[in-house]
């Protein structure tokens, strides 16, 4: 007979202000935040009220486009209740199994780290699997909200074993789903006549972040890479035109690159029409309706690109789900402690901040 009990599945992801009050206080929350802002205290929390303050009226803006708030928590709750029937359904069709109660923890806005660890607390787990939906690793997304659900769960006493999926850029579930949509994409962009370039377009980073071990660009091209190859599988040519860019750059410091916009803009000058991909997005946000959506397609009107597409995020996408339910299952197989979605270590060892090539001695 199986094990029973009950499995807390923590699903982290960004956040986003509900209402135009919201983003202000959102914001500060965000340049706060030591992973995104190196200063000490007390300077990091002047800058942040500084920063914040000054973008918030373009932030609320742009969160107008969305009805004023942003819909990443109603698009995370229903990847949540997808991702819940897909593991109990299976738990019962196997007979006495354990339970699973999926909750979410937004880093800077509700329901926060704290929140999501008092509700843990409350379903009796015996345990806990921490899930980022970030497939690809970032000391800045998944490291920080890791580090403070470790802060929020310590605070109240929570001790449960834990195992924390790292990363999982080349997940066969996520693969599949991305190439489905691109497939879908090249389809429509290429009715014209026109051969289209792919653009997969992730966040980008500053490059001092991943000069210091981040393997977040690295685990990117991963992604792209398996995805291309899915796509290959599906008979799209070997010659396919693809490359991998970086949107959403602020602030002075040098950023990785090629930058998104100046794509869009080459895409013109050669006179090509895109396929637009957010390969580091599982969920629609502002980033996807309104930076890709809007401004890009705007962009692209502007700059003389024949056609533009932009293909949706995976959100609560069959195949998606049932990557993230195989990823929970292993992560109880793996123990307590830090796993990526493969054996062993993933990241090469020059990316020292790799949690799970850390883990693995690199």
């Amino acid at each position: 007979m199986a094990e029973t009990g009950t499995t807390a599945v923590v699903l982290f992801n960004l956040g986003g202000p509900d209402r135009p009050e919201a983003v202000r206080p959102f914001l500060f929350n965000l340049f706060n935040d030591p992973a995104i802002i190196g200063m000490p205290q007390p300077l990091r929390w002047l800058l942040a009220r500084l920063i914040s303050g000054r973008r918030a009226p373009v932030a609320r803006a742009i969160y107008q486009n969305l009805g004023g708030g942003s819909p990443l928590l109603a698009n995370t709750e229903a990847q949540a209740r997808a991702l819940d029937a897909a593991l109990n359904g299976a738990a019962a069709a196997d007979g006495p199994d354990r339970h699973y109660r999926v909750l979410i923890a937004m880093r800077y806005w509700h329901p926060r780290s704290d929140a999501c660890a008092r509700a843990v607390a409350a379903t009796g787990a015996d345990r806990a699997v921490l899930l980022p939906l970030y497939p690809q690793f970032s000391t800045t997304t998944s490291g920080s909200s890791v580090r403070d659900w470790q802060g929020a769960a310590a605070a109240i006493g929570l001790r449960l074993p834990s195992t924390t999926i790292c990363c999982y850029p080349v997940e066969p579930g996520f693969v599949e789903e991305v190439a489905a949509l691109v497939a879908q994409g090249l389809a429509e962009a290429g009715s014209g006549g026109a051969r289209p370039r792919v653009l997969f377009s992730a966040h980008g980073l500053p490059k001092k972040i991943v000069a210091a071990g981040d393997p977040y660009q690295w685990q990117v091209e991963q992604s792209t890479a398996a995805v291309v190859a899915a796509l290959h599988r599906k008979g799209a040519p070997a010659d396919l035109d693809w490359l991998v860019c970086y949107q959403s750059r602020v602030g002075p410091l040098e950023w990785i690159g090629p930058a998104t916009d100046d794509e869009v803009v080459r895409a013109g000058r050669d006179g090509v029409p895109l396929v637009v991909v957010p390969v580091a997005f599982v969920s629609e946000h502002s980033e996807t309706l309104v930076e890709l959506d809007i401004e890009y397609r705007e962009l692209a009107e502007r700059s003389g690109v024949p056609g533009y597409v932009r293909v949706p995020t995976v959100d609560a996408g069959a195949a998606f789900i049932a990557g993230l339910a195989r990823l929970v299952r292993r992560a109880e197989r793996f123990g307590p402690g830090t796993c990526a979605a493969g054996d062993g270590r993933l990241c090469p060892a020059k990316w020292r901040r790799c949690p799970n090539a850390a883990a693995a001695g690199g």
